[in-house]
């Protein structure tokens, strides 16, 4: 059995996409199909940037939702078909364009409000984010009970056995930082990001997504995804949504949902999107499954042949 697993905010680069899209019509057709639902040059933006302009959030966000979904569509035109599907952060509303459970037009508009309310909902300089590596997940929360003192500080992602990032107000955050080291933690980086995504601080922005979500005409999924908030799967059009108005203040529990798909019978997953960030987590987290990333054309029939295999 087959996952496609869709990457989130981080994995962006200039010139993702552009290769896939100079090779094979039917990423050139979704990219020009991104520009049409956006009314701009989302396309170019991806392929030649420039970085400063990808880079915001707004950008980014239906950036690598266009990507993914380009070569999730490749993908399915060479056969190989999703039993499931997941995504980090961002990378659930891939899954949820790909399971037929929204429209890619209306997921790249919404994903550009998405990211436009999360950098509004708490001022640049006032959040943080840091990944802390070595430590479990109980320690890290722990550490950031300790740290709080009347601030938000909590973990945000947890990718993998010892990797787990925390966000919340910037000195919330450094206090964190401070205590997970003092609990044991290898190493602690903080991360440039614009805002502390996944945490309490997001609650305004989920407040102004919810309806509009809500609104979006939803089909139920034509696979069941793993949602992030839960590791639970949605089979239905309501909790799909559901699971991604939640999924902005709630930590991205992505240890959780791959343990998910390789107890409901999941043995080969592909990253669909830019990066290699997922695979990288999945090797950590499930040392008998089988992993491909498609980093360029040319990686096509080798991916192909390991997942049909």
């Amino acid at each position: 059995m087959i996952a496609f697993i869709f990457p989130g905010q981080g994995s962006q680069k200039v010139g993702m996409g552009r290769a896939f899209a100079d090779a094979f019509p039917v990423c050139r057709e979704t990219m020009a199909e991104a520009d049409a639902a956006l009314g701009e040059d989302l396309s170019g933006l991806c392929f030649k940037g420039p970085e400063d302009r990808l880079v915001l959030t707004e950008n980014t966000q239906p950036a690598i939702l266009a990507v993914s979904v380009a070569i999730g569509r490749l993908l399915e035109s060479k056969g190989v078909k999703a039993d499931m599907m997941a995504g980090h952060s961002l990378g659930e509303y891939s899954a949820n364009v790909m399971a037929g459970t929204i429209a890619f037009g209306d997921a790249l508009t919404i994903v550009r409000r998405r990211g436009r309310y999360m950098q509004e909902a708490v001022p640049v300089g006032q959040g943080a984010m840091a990944a802390i590596l070595g430590l479990d997940a109980a320690k890290v929360a722990d550490a950031c009970a300790e740290a709080a003192q009347g601030d938000v500080v909590s973990a945000a992602n947890i990718n993998a056995p010892g990797q787990v990032v925390i966000a919340g107000s910037q000195d919330a955050v450094a206090r964190a930082i401070a205590q997970c080291k003092a609990h044991g933690a290898r190493r602690a980086i903080p991360l440039a990001v614009s805002a502390p995504f996944h945490c309490a601080l997001m609650k305004p922005a989920e407040e102004r997504l919810a309806p509009e979500l809500r609104a979006l005409a939803a089909a139920d999924p034509r696979v069941p995804i793993v949602a992030n908030v839960d590791a639970e799967l949605r089979r239905d059009a309501k909790s799909a949504i559901e699971a991604l108005v939640s999924q902005v203040s709630s930590p991205v529990r992505w240890e959780s949902v791959m343990q998910r798909l390789a107890s409901e019978g999941i043995h080969k997953y592909v990253e669909v999107g830019p990066g290699t960030v997922l695979a990288g987590l999945g090797n950590k987290i499930l040392k008998e499954a089988t992993f491909v990333s498609l980093e360029e054309p040319a990686d096509l029939d080798a991916a192909v042949a390991a997942l049909l295999s």
